[in-house]
C-alpha cells in the first residue's frame, strides 16, 4: 500500500525546522523529504531522524543561487564544476543520513532561446546526469529528475513527463529515475491515471509527490480525485514513497483528515501493513490515532 513521507519544507511550518520532525513523528509519519539539507549540520539532523524513528527519503542537490532565483544548474553550460561539487556535497548528506535518493535540479532557460541552444542545454544536462548517477552509483544513492509546472516556475528545462524518461533512457544509468510529482503533471499534462499506468510499470519512476492542484494545497482540496489516484499507485504496486509535498491550508496536523480517510479506506491488509505510519502491524496500531492520523 502507499507509504506517505512528510514534507518539512511545506508542512508544518507553524514549527522551527528542526522541531518539524518531532511533529510528523507525532502524527505517525515515518519518513520525511524536504527542499535542502546544507543549513544544518548533518549529524544534528541525524539525530532528529534518530530521536523520531524517521527515514529520510529525498532532498535536493545545491541549486546554485537559491535566494537569488536560481533552480538549479545541471542543464546550464559552464556550470559544470558547480553542478559536481554540488553532487559530492549532496552524497556526503545523503551518507550521513541514509538517504537513498538526490534529486539533481535542471536549471531555468530564457524563454527564446534558440533550438541551438536549447540542444546545448539538454546536452549540459545529459552530460551532467551521466556524472552524478556515477557517482552516486557507487554509494548506493539514486539521482532524480523532476518536471516542473512553467506557472509555478517559468523556464525551468524539464516539463514533461516524456521529456525526463527520454533523458533518463538517453543516458541509461540504473540510478537515474524520474521523480513523479503529481500536482506538477496534473497542472502540465493532466490524464494522471494514464500516466501513472504507463510510466510505474517501467521501473523508472522513484519517487512520487502528491499535492491538490490548482493551490497546493491537501490533496483532496481541489480538482484531483485523490482517492482513485492512490488506489492506482497500490494497484500498480509502488513501493516507493509519496511525498506529501503541500502547503497546508491552516494547522499541518488538522490537514491530515485526507490521510486518515484513505488509510480507512484502504481497510486492514492481512499481508501486513506498509502504510507509512508507525505501530501498525496487519494494519492494527497499537497505539492510539494521534492527532488525526491513523
Amino acid at each position: 500500500m502507499p507509504r506517505f513521507a512528510a514534507n518539512l519544507s511545506m508542512m508544518y511550518s507553524e514549527h522551527d525546522f528542526l522541531d518539524r520532525f518531532a511533529a510528523a513523528s507525532a502524527d505517525g509519519f515515518q519518513a520525511v523529504e524536504y527542499l535542502f539539507p546544507y543549513a544544518y549540520d548533518a549529524a544534528e539532523l541525524r539525530r532528529r531522524l534518530d530521536d523520531h524513528g524517521l527515514e529520510q527519503v529525498l532532498f535536493n542537490a545545491p541549486p546554485g543561487a537559491w535566494e537569488s532565483g536560481e533552480r538549479g544548474m545541471a542543464a546550464l553550460p559552464g556550470r559544470e564544476a558547480v553542478v559536481r561539487s554540488g553532487v559530492d556535497r549532496a552524497l556526503e548528506y545523503a551518507a550521513a543520513l541514509g538517504c537513498p535518493r538526490v534529486h539533481l535540479m535542471a536549471g531555468l532557460v530564457r524563454p527564446d532561446a534558440t533550438p541551438v541552444e536549447r540542444a546545448e542545454h539538454r546536452d549540459t544536462y545529459l552530460t551532467n546526469l551521466a556524472w552524478a548517477a556515477e557517482r552516486a552509483a557507487a554509494a548506493g544513492v539514486d539521482i532524480l529528475i523532476e518536471p516542473i509546472n512553467g506557472r509555478d516556475m517559468p523556464g525551468y528545462f524539464l516539463s514533461t513527463q516524456a521529456e525526463a524518461h527520454a533523458v533518463v533512457q538517453e543516458v541509461g544509468a540504473s540510478n537515474l529515475k524520474v521523480q513523479l510529482d503529481l500536482y506538477h503533471c496534473q497542472i502540465v499534462e493532466g490524464d494522471l491515471t494514464t500516466t501513472l499506468r504507463r510510466d510505474l510499470p517501467t521501473g523508472r519512476v522513484g519517487h512520487l509527490q502528491i499535492a491538490g492542484v490548482p493551490d497546493r494545497n491537501e490533496p483532496d482540496r481541489g480538482e484531483l480525485n485523490v482517492r482513485h489516484v492512490l488506489d492506482v499507485v497500490d494497484e500498480l504496486g509502488f513501493d516507493g514513497w509519496i511525498g506529501c509535498e503541500y502547503r497546508p491550508r491552516a494547522g499541518t496536523s488538522e490537514g491530515l483528515r485526507w490521510l486518515n480517510d484513505y488509510r480507512s479506506h484502504q481497510g486492514e491488509s492481512a499481508r501486513g501493513c506498509h502504510h507509512g505510519w508507525r505501530g501498525c502491524r496487519a494494519g492494527r496500531s497499537d497505539r492510539p490515532p494521534r492527532r488525526g492520523v491513523r
